[in-house]
Order: structure tokens, then sequence, then C-alpha cells
């Protein structure tokens, strides 16, 4: 609201007065009687609605009265003291709405001393105090010109020898607001241009009083304010969309200052984060006619952040890139902030920022946080972000070592995203189980020498797979193998000892009945060793032939073996196998494989003889049959003895193979036989069968059927 207020230099604005020559006699609006706006009001106030314009303020109680006469009379004895000045009284700011009307009250005093000579005449000025700058004259007592724009619209509402200049314009318009100074003509020289001066201003919509700032939750006025300076009609005020408010209240005022007048009306509610943006209004309305006035205003309503949006949990692959998104709710705007952790990545004051990740890896998965800041509150909302990546290189131990019988962790350690399945293989093969950890422990228990080997840990996602590998060695005493034995060859008998063990075992003979111990130290007896892996290999060759052994069947060859390391020894006498034996065997076997085929070569022949009868054709001689016959044949005798078939399993200096024997039902079960039986044994007389092809052909046209009724049968030879 536009308030009158007096400046510093200024007198005194009073209401309009009449002089009666003792001084000057207070009046109210304008000559009218003091009664006049009091009654206004009253009719005012019968008019007025919830909404519309509001109760009104009560009259004044009688200690108010006594109060303002007080005030009065001091007031007229300063006007009487200043009556021998030039001074005017008028407000300083006086509004009303356009294409309505004002009255502008004025006073003016002048000298005692001087008389005003042919009447008193007033001239209104526009815009500056001062003729020889030719202003616009708004309204003149001596003749009617007046500015264009003034043209029946002023007139002088006061009585000028009354000093009593109160103006009223008409049919305002925007082009009439400006300062007006007043200028007293008495006749003569005495003629004064007041310097004070009443700044009219013309609106074209009501004021509404919004506070600098409307805070979300708490108690709003509104106030809008209509100017009541028209004496001809009077404003009503309205609400315009108040309806959608939580509750509205509504009170009204009607304000008298410096002689100029205002109704208001206050609109009191409590707003939310939800009205900002909201659209409010009042509207001035003169009864009996078409004078209506609107403004609109926009709330704009504080409240700290409610809403703090972001991304939903992302996955995302490792080094590829994403974006994290933040919206915040607030008024006035917010300073947003990503964190991570306790580390700030970025700040911005927006509704909304987004935060890029390059290439995220491992080390950027986690918890980020988006805090919104407006100064009225803060919120924050946060997200997690999970990077996937295939499993890293496992770690694992370093190849371990440990004693036969022992115990031993392996550990596996990797990463992965999900994570990842582990699994222990040894050589290939799985061992222990498999885990959805990111570390396993394979616990191998009670070590033997299978467990060397190669071990490795196997790491498993959806991504990808990596793994990594160890070694253990086992470590254990020696063990001679079952390939450990004596044989006689032509040279005479050669031992070989094989054993295992780790750390590679030393081997060593000892030959009792010469007290001699044979190792790589020793050249006399051929002594040879090779090693692969953990099996150690010796080999020494006697070469003389023990005569008194051989006449006690064998037991004069006496060869010990001696194997050794850090972790224990071992020492077995070598047991004699003899070559000839095997020779036999294969000798044997070979007669019995001919025996067989003359067995099938009969049951063909037997076969075919009986089919011959079946089918009634005569019998041939097979000799007829073929042209130079050239087989010769001998009939097999059959052993009356019975034959026994047994596979000798034979390894000698690591080489195996298969034999089938035939020996006498008679004869020793054992697989070993004494070196003084060799000889009888190669004496023993052999039944054989023996077939020759002398390259017989068959006879162009000879048929392919054998007879068979006869007692041969014919073996063609490609």
């Amino acid at each position: 609201m536009s308030q009158a207020a007096r400046p510093p230099g200024r007198g005194l604005t009073l209401w309009p007065f009449q002089w009666d020559g003792t001084g000057p006699v207070i009046m109210s609006d304008y000559g009218r009687p003091s009664h006049w706006r009091a009654v206004r009001a009253r009719e005012r106030g019968s008019r007025c609605r919830s909404h519309v314009c509001g109760p009104l303020t009560p009259p004044p109680s009688a200690s108010d009265n006594m109060r303002c006469l007080a005030l009065l009379s001091l007031l007229l004895i300063t006007i009487k003291d200043a009556s021998s000045q030039w001074n005017v009284w008028m407000p300083r700011d006086i509004s009303t709405m356009t294409n309505s009307c004002v009255v502008i009250p004025c006073t003016f005093m002048y000298p005692s001393a001087v008389r005003p000579y042919r009447g008193v005449h007033g001239i209104w000025y526009f815009g500056q105090p001062y003729p020889q700058f030719f202003p616009p004259v708004v309204f003149k007592s001596r003749t009617d010109i007046v500015h264009e724009s003034y043209k029946g619209r002023t007139r002088l509402l006061g009585e000028l020898p009354q000093r009593n200049c109160t103006l009223r314009i008409g049919n305002v318009g925007a082009e009439h607001s400006g300062r007006y100074y007043f200028r007293v003509d008495l006749g003569g020289s005495n003629i004064f241009t007041y310097p004070d001066f009443s700044e009219l201003k013309v609106l074209d919509q009501p004021n509404i009083d919004v506070p600098e700032e409307i805070v979300s939750s708490e108690n709003l006025d509104l106030t809008c304010y209509a100017p009541d300076n028209c004496p001809d009609v009077s404003p009503e005020i309205t609400w315009l969309y108040a309806e959608l408010l939580p509750d509205p209240q509504f009170s009204s005022e009607y304000l008298e200052e410096s002689n100029t007048a205002v109704l208001s009306s206050t609109l009191s509610f409590v707003p939310r984060p939800l009205h900002n943006g909201m659209m409010l209004g009042c509207r001035v309305h003169y009864p009996n006619t078409t004078f209506s006035y609107e403004r609109l205003i926009t709330l704009d309503i504080k409240y700290a952040p409610r809403t703090v949006w972001v991304n939903v949990t992302q996955e995302v692959m490792e080094d590829s890139s994403v974006m994290l998104f933040c919206e915040v709710d607030s008024n006035p705007l917010p300073r947003i902030s990503w964190f991570f952790g306790e580390e700030e990545l970025l700040t911005e004051t927006a509704l909304n920022a987004s935060l890029v990740l390059e290439s995220v890896g491992p080390a950027q998965e986690g918890l980020y946080t988006c805090v919104g800041d407006n100064g009225y509150g803060t919120m924050n909302s946060s997200m997690y972000l999970a990077v996937k990546y295939p499993p890293r290189e496992p770690w694992v131990n370093s190849s371990q070592t440990a004693v036969e019988g022992s115990s031993l962790s392996l550990h596996c350690v990797t990463q992965g995203n999900p994570p990842p399945t582990l699994t222990w293989l040894k050589d290939g093969v799985l061992v222990g189980t498999i885990t959805a950890e990111e570390e396993s422990v394979l616990v191998l228990e009670d070590l033997t020498p299978q467990s060397d080997g190669l071990y490795r840990c196997l790491a498993e996602n959806e991504h990808g797979r990596a793994s990594s590998s160890l070694n253990v060695t086992v470590e254990f005493a020696p063990v001679l193998l079952e390939e450990s034995k004596c044989t006689v060859v032509r040279e005479g008998v050669q031992c070989v000892c094989v054993a295992s063990g780790n750390p590679e075992p030393s081997v060593e003979f000892h030959l009792p009945d010469l007290n001699v111990t044979v190792n790589d130290t020793e050249r006399r007896f051929n002594y040879y060793t090779h090693t692969d892996g953990y099996t150690a290999t010796a080999m020494i060759k006697l070469r003389e032939k023990a005569e008194q052994g051989a006449a006690n069947g064998g037991a004069g060859v006496n060869v010990h073996c001696t194997v050794s390391n850090v972790y224990g020894s071992e020492t077995v006498r070598l047991e004699l196998q003899q070559e000839k034996k095997y020779m036999m065997a294969v000798i044997v076997g070979t007669i019995g494989g001919v025996a067989v085929i003359a067995f099938i070569i009969a049951a063909v022949r037997y076969v075919g003889r009986n089919n011959k009868k079946e089918n009634g054709n005569p019998g041939q001689d097979l000799v007829s049959k073929l042209e130079n016959p050239s087989l010769f044949y001998s009939a097999v005798k059959k052993d009356k003895t019975s034959l026994r078939k047994k596979v000798l399993k034979t390894e000698l200096l690591g080489s195996k193979f298969n034999s089938i024997l035939e020996e006498s039902s008679t004869g020793e079960d054992s697989e070993y036989q004494p070196v003084s039986a060799m000889a009888a044994l190669e004496r023993q007389e052999l039944n054989y069968a023996a077939l020759e092809f002398m390259g017989v052909r068959p006879r162009d046209g000879a048929s392919a059927q054998g007879d068979d009724g006869s007692d041969y049968t014919e073996i063609k030879a490609k």
C-alpha cells in the first residue's frame, strides 16, 4: 500500500480547513461534514462478504478521542504560528485506478501581511512548478485554458478564498501519473508556486503485498489493496482461486492516512510444497460501474528437499561406462552433491545432476549417495553400483614339499563378480569339493607318494575363468619294486635292482659269498645305474658261472640289493630267474599253436566229408584233383600226457611279454627251476608236426571245393 509520509523539510500535512479570521477551522472531506467518511464506511461494511472487503475497523473509543483532541490542540497552535508563512498541505503520494477519478486534498497558507488584490486565484501544474518551463496546466481558476489531456477532466472542489485548493481529476489514465504542483495568485506580485507536490499513481491493477519469502508450513498473509480516493465510487475486493487452498481465512480493513484512503483484504493460509507455482489473484470491482481490475501472482513457496530420486541399483561390466542420475525436488534450486563413501565426486546447483563414470573397475563398486541441500533442509538417497568381472588369476601357495604321512593345506584365493566357484584338480582329475567362495582350502591328509603331482586351482564364473598351479612333492623312504631280480643269461648272471624313493635312493649290491659290496665306485661287475623321476635302476653282471651253485641247484647265486635315502633303507635278496626256461616256453608254445592248427584242419575235413555223404555225391580222391602235389605231411601225434597252459608274466629290465608254456602234469608247479635241471629239459624228445608249402598252384578250372570224403584237404597257396 502506498502511504503518505512527511518528507524532511516539509510542512505538516493537514486535513482541509476554513479560515475564520482567527485561525484555520478543521474541515473534513473537502468541506463535507466530519462524519461523511464514517457514514460511507458503515454503508460499505453492510455490503462486505467473507472474502470481499472483510470487517471494518471499529470506531475509536473515548480514550482515543481524548488523545486526538490533545493532538489537535497542539496542531492548531502550530498552524497559527505557521500562518505567517507560504505553506501548502497535500498528500505526498496518492493513487487511484485507471478510468476512475481521484481527489487530491489541498490547503495552502500565505503570510498574514499579504492582502489579496482582486480575489484569490490558483493554478495546478503537472510535472514541474516553474511556469517559465511551460509545464502542462491542469486547472486554472481565471480561465478554462488547460492542457488538452485535462480538458473536461478537472475541477476545483475547494474554495480558494477559504485557502482550500482541493482538485478532482476524472477519467484518469496512465498518462496522468506524476507530480502535481499548486500556484497561488493573490494579485500583483503576490504570486507564489509551492514547491511541495502530490504524486499521483494511476494503477491498472490492484497491489498485492507478498512477503519477501514464503516458507512451506509457515502461516502466510497476502494482502490486496484498492485505493478509495474517488468519492463517486467505492471498491470491493474478491480473491481468485482461493477455494483451492486449505482452510483459507479472510479479513479486511479500511485505512485512512494523510487524507488518502485504501481498502485492504487479507488472505491467510498455510502453504505447502504442492502450492508452489500456484496462481492466486484478487479482483477490485466498483459496483454500478464496469470498472473491474485483477492481479494474479504466482506463489513461490520455499521448501526443503522432499524427494531425492536416483537410479536403482545397477550392474555393469568392468571397463564400461555408467551414468548415475540424481533429481531433487526442492525450492529454491538445491546444491546437488554426489559422494562415494566420504569422497565428493560432483557438486552443482540444479534440479538434477548426472555423474558419469568412465571405464569402471572393481574399485568403483560400492554405495553412491546423492545429497540435496538448498538452505531450508537436506535430503539424500543412495544406490549401489555392482561391477561384474571375470575371476582374477587365483593366488595359491608356492610349490610345497612334505614328508609321507604328514598333512598339507593348499590355499586358493581369487576375486570375481559374481563370486566364482573354485575347483581343485590334480593332474586333471577333480579332488576335493567345489566351493562358491573367493577362498578355498584343500587339506591333504596322510600324504602318500601318490599325492605327489601338479595341483591346479580353477576359478570360474559366468564371465570367464582363470587358474593357477603348484607342485606338491612328497618325500618318502625307498621301496624296492618287483622288477628287482637276477637272471641267467649267456654271459653269466645279470642282477637288476629297481627302487622308488624321494629323494632319489642310492642302490648298491652285496655279494656275501665274496664279501664284496658293489656300487657306483665298483667297476669290476659292470655296475650300471639309471634314474627316471623317483625310480632308480641299478644292474650288475656276474661273468663267471658258479659251478658250485649249479651243483647245489642254483643256491650259489647269492646277491643282496640295498636301497637307501635320508628317510630309510631296505635290503632284499634277489631271486634267480633262468633264461632258458623262457626259451623253452616259446618252443612249447609254438608246438602247441601248430597242434591247434592241425586240429582245425582235421575238423574241417571231417565236416566236409559228412556234408558230401548227405548230398549223395560220390567221393573223389583229393590227390586226383591236384597237379604236381607237393604237400608233405606227417601225423600229429598227441602226447599221452596232458598239457597245461600257463601265462607267465616276465619282467626283465622294465620290458614285459606273455608266453604260453606247456608243462607236464608231473612237472614242478613253480615258475622257477634250478639251474641243474636245465640240461635235462633240453634232452626231452619233442613231438611236432610240420607243414611244408612248395609253391603249389591250383589247376586251371579246378574246383575250390575239397573232397569231403578224402583223407586230405587241399591247401591253396597264393
